[in-house]
């Protein structure tokens, strides 16, 4: 696994520079207080800038985590896959002032590469991971309460 990088956001983009690379879970620590184990992430980093002048980064990336099955609480494998055209902004004042859907993030000398990854890798993330179906661990049987509406029906059989 590579180690994270600084780039210089806007130069980055208007030279149209590329980065590709891989992290470590050591490197994204947002992800690990989640309690996400990450088998692989690969990411890439674009630059580039628009007709009229703007500068941009394209992150994309792909691999897999495992994060906590909230019904059953057991390991559930994700697969990831995320792509993110994200605009550079000179200054907090023109990202508050901004009035359009472009994603905005501030431009620095100093961008941190893992972190804009992490962000976009969190925003990919599903609100409620967990398994199609889960199985109790005692026999493979569905975790959860029967259906109210099967029961009523099989009272309704009874009469």
């Amino acid at each position: 696994m590579s180690q994270p990088r600084l780039i210089d956001g806007l130069q980055f983009a208007r030279g149209a520079e590329t980065l590709k690379g891989s992290l470590d879970l050591s490197w994204l620590p947002r992800l690990a207080e989640m309690r996400c184990v990450i088998q692989c992430l690969s990411y890439e980093l674009r630059g580039r800038t628009d007709v009229q002048g703007r500068c941009w980064l394209q992150v994309s990336g792909d691999g897999a985590l495992t994060l906590e099955c909230q019904r059953c609480l057991k390991p559930v494998t994700f697969p990831l896959a995320f792509r993110a055209e994200l605009l550079l902004a000179e200054s907090e004042r023109e990202i508050e002032a901004a009035d359009d859907e472009f994603d905005r993030v501030l431009a620095s000398k100093a961008m941190h590469v893992d972190r804009l990854v992490e962000d976009e890798v969190i925003l990919a993330l599903p609100m409620v991971p967990r398994h199609e179906q889960c199985s109790d661990g005692q026999g493979g049987t569905k975790v959860g309460k029967p259906s109210p509406f099967a029961e009523l029906a099989k009272l309704k059989r009874i009469q």
